[in-house]
């Protein structure tokens, strides 16, 4: 996992969520309100609920587009498990989160475990990577 992880807060515009994405090329950022995880805002996130609202990104607040069912998994779990929870919800990031306080400690990424391991990648990257029912998801 990565440790050193960008962040935002809900009450940071969704403007400095974007420049943050720009900065570090990456398409999504935990929201932290103190040290605990609320919950996370994508690229999508801030697209279709924020500037295709027709919001103003210097003035939309992080916490008016992010999503707070957020998938989260504890450094003290196994591989498979995360990996399995990944093609379950096709997600490709997941924050890790300390297990008594959830505040954040990291996040793990598809590809953080597919430099550091090699048994399960090819099923979970099929799971996460295969069309759903797009009437479910146009909903």
């Amino acid at each position: 996992m990565s440790r050193d992880v960008q962040h935002v807060s809900p009450e940071d515009s969704v403007h400095r969520a974007a420049q943050i994405m720009k900065e570090f090329n990456i398409g999504s950022l935990p929201v932290v309100d103190g040290d605990k995880l609320v919950g996370m805002i994508t690229d999508r996130d801030i697209t279709v609920r924020s500037t295709a609202a027709g919001k103003a990104p210097e003035t939309s607040r992080v916490g008016d587009a992010m999503s707070t069912e957020v998938r989260t998994c504890y450094a003290t779990q196994s591989v498979d498990d995360v990996l399995t929870q990944m093609g379950d919800v096709q997600i490709r990031r997941v924050p890790v989160v300390d297990q008594q306080s959830h505040s954040l400690v990291g996040i793990v990424s598809l590809g953080d475990m597919a430099t550091k391991q090699t048994s399960g990648i090819g099923q979970a990257l099929q799971e996460i990577s295969s069309p759903t029912d797009g009437a479910a998801k146009a909903k």
